[in-house]
């Protein structure tokens, strides 16, 4: 019992941690206005969560094929995002972000349609 309370301390105070650099990151971007999209592709799944302002809307699905749930972002990487990293992204844009596991290839089909 003590060792569920001490793993679920830990991990709130990580994603405590993450809330409050996030947070301090996007206070700076609301003053420009707008602010550019970075560039995930290739890059794992934690790091859009760790970049993007909280408020920003964002859609992350498995584009493999099987449907699976993200459940744990470090396991997965970005293979396709909308929009392209450098485009003005505002309030009312959602990020789209395309995943798989991490070891996984990314689905050939998915390849040629990237945008």
């Amino acid at each position: 019992m003590k060792r569920r309370a001490v793993v679920g301390a830990g991990a709130v105070l990580a994603l405590a941690a993450v809330a409050v650099t996030s947070t301090e990151t996007a206070a700076s971007a609301d003053d420009a206005g707008t602010r550019p999209v970075p560039d995930f592709l290739g890059r794992g799944l934690w790091r859009v969560f760790t970049r993007l302002d909280p408020r920003t809307r964002l859609d992350v699905h498995d584009v493999s094929g099987r449907d699976r749930r993200v459940i744990w972002p470090p396991r997965w990487q970005v293979v396709t995002q909308y929009p392209a990293a450098g485009t003005g992204l505002d309030r009312r844009t959602t990020v789209m972000i395309g995943v798989v596991r991490k070891g996984e290839s990314c689905p050939p089909r998915v390849r040629t349609a990237r945008r």
